[in-house]
C-alpha cells in the first residue's frame, strides 16, 4: 500500500448491507469488503450509520473489527471515520475496535493457547 490520499469514500451501511437492521456477520462482511477495497486503493473512508435502526457487535466485528487483522491499527484509526452514530452506539463501536485491536495484536498467542487447549494444527 502506498500513501493514503485525501480522497474520501463515503460508505453508507444501509446501502451496502441493503438493510437497516444489521445483526449478522454476513452483512458486516459486505461493509468490511468495501472498506478494505478503499484502503487498498489508498483512500480514506467515512462510514455512515445514517438511517440505521439496529446493529449488533457481531455485525461491527465483521465490518470493522476484522480490519485489524489486515491493516495496521494506526492506518485504520487515521483513515476511517464514522458519521451519523448515536453516542451509545459509539460506545459499542469503540469497544469492538479496542477488543479487535487487542486480539489481533496478540493473535499468535491466542491461537497458540487455543491449540494447546483443543489440540490440532488448525486452531
Amino acid at each position: 500500500m502506498g500513501k493514503v490520499t485525501e480522497e474520501r469514500v463515503k460508505i453508507r451501511i444501509i446501502e451496502t448491507a441493503e438493510n437497516n437492521f444489521c445483526v449478522a456477520a454476513c452483512d458486516g462482511q459486505k461493509v468490511h469488503d468495501r472498506i478494505a477495497d478503499a484502503f487498498h486503493k489508498n483512500r480514506k473512508v467515512e462510514l455512515s450509520f445514517a438511517e440505521m435502526d439496529e446493529f449488533t457487535p457481531a455485525f461491527l466485528n465483521a465490518a470493522v473489527g476484522q480490519l485489524y487483522g489486515t491493516f495496521p491499527a494506526e492506518l485504520i484509526e487515521k483513515n476511517l471515520s464514522f458519521t451519523d452514530l448515536d453516542p451509545e452506539d459509539e460506545v459499542v463501536l469503540k469497544r469492538v475496535m479496542e477488543r479487535a485491536k487487542g486480539y489481533f495484536e496478540h493473535a499468535y498467542s491466542c491461537r497458540k493457547a487455543l491449540k494447546d487447549v483443543i489440540g490440532g494444527e488448525d486452531a
